[in-house]
């Protein structure tokens, strides 16, 4: 079956959306969601070896590997279905229609499931519907998947705010500072802060290690996860090698602001270190195939000794 819809239907829905033309804009995404999803139950049927993905980058792609250890082979699909969803989502906001904005931004979340816009949209629109359990859980989702201060900050301050409702305050203290160091402009963690400073300002005294191990004891972590700057610094490192110094600029810089620029150069060097090793080991295996290429059988005995060593 071939692909009904294309990037550019897309372009053309936003570009209604921008003109403030939300319903010629909601009909004609509304035909496009019908079609994407007749072509995902006939063409995308996920199975235990396979499954489809509308990522953005190879960044993401990447990053999904990486955080999600999902093992099966990964497909892109033409169009990007994760947009579609999400704009369509937008409209139903729009209209307060809570329900049908959380099944298109669940469709969205499925098919980029490391877009964190799509996550903290989602959040939201449970949080409109009353539940507050899925607006947290998922909240802390956006932690192993940030790659922005922006969404770590607002992530921290929503399980803040989650902490305070069910008066878990040591761990809405965490959460609070967590968001002030990811970004101390957020509209979110500064709404948090003054509200903690207001009603709890006792909480100010308690030390980095309790708060800490208060979030730790809840399964969170206190920062961004490393292994998201390091893809972005391996898909710096691809961009660099292809020619593209802009974009190699730009992960570069992604990286630096979420984990901090020591931990950036550290991750650097750590990378670089990887690859120089193996190059030589690649180098190394080259060179034991050229001996063995060029040499009788009789003359062998120390590289046949070698390999068996190996084995």
């Amino acid at each position: 079956m071939e692909m009904p819809i294309a990037a550019h239907d897309i372009d053309y829905a936003e570009d209604l959306l921008a003109a403030g033309e939300l319903e010629t804009a909601a009909v004609l995404l509304e035909e496009l969601a019908s079609e994407a999803g007749e072509y995902a139950d006939t063409a995308c049927i996920a199975t235990d070896a396979r499954q489809w993905f509308s990522f953005s980058s190879p960044f993401e792609y990447l990053a999904y590997r990486r955080v999600e250890r999902d093992p099966r082979e990964l497909t892109q699909v033409e169009a990007p279905f994760d947009r579609l969803y999400a704009d369509l989502a937008y409209i139903y906001i729009q209209r307060h229609e809570y329900e049908s904005a959380r099944d298109a931004l669940k469709q969205a979340v499925r098919w980029n499931p490391m877009n964190c816009a799509h996550r903290l949209n989602l959040a939201e629109v449970f949080r409109a519907l009353g539940d507050a359990r899925e607006w947290a859980a998922l909240s802390a989702s956006v932690l192993d998947r940030a790659t922005t201060p922006q969404a770590l900050a607002r992530a921290f301050a929503n399980l803040g705010q989650y902490f305070l409702a069910g008066e878990d305050l040591p761990a809405a203290e965490g959460c609070r500072r967590a968001a002030i160091r990811a970004r101390d402009s957020d509209s979110a963690a500064t709404a948090l802060a003054a509200e903690l400073d207001k009603a709890h300002p006792e909480l100010g005294e308690l030390a980095d290690e309790v708060v800490d191990r208060q979030l730790e004891e809840h399964g969170i972590g206190t920062g961004a996860n490393a292994e998201i700057a390091v893809c972005l610094l391996m898909c710096a490192t691809d961009a660099a090698a292809e020619g593209d110094r802009n974009e190699a600029t730009r992960l570069t810089l992604l990286a630096r602001d979420l984990v901090g620029a020591p931990a950036c150069e550290a991750l650097i060097r750590l990378i670089r270190e990887s690859d120089a090793e193996l190059a030589c080991e690649r180098e190394g295996a080259s060179a034991d195939r050229g001996a063995a290429s060029t040499g009788s059988v009789d003359s062998e005995p120390a590289f046949s000794s070698d390999l068996k060593d190996g084995e």
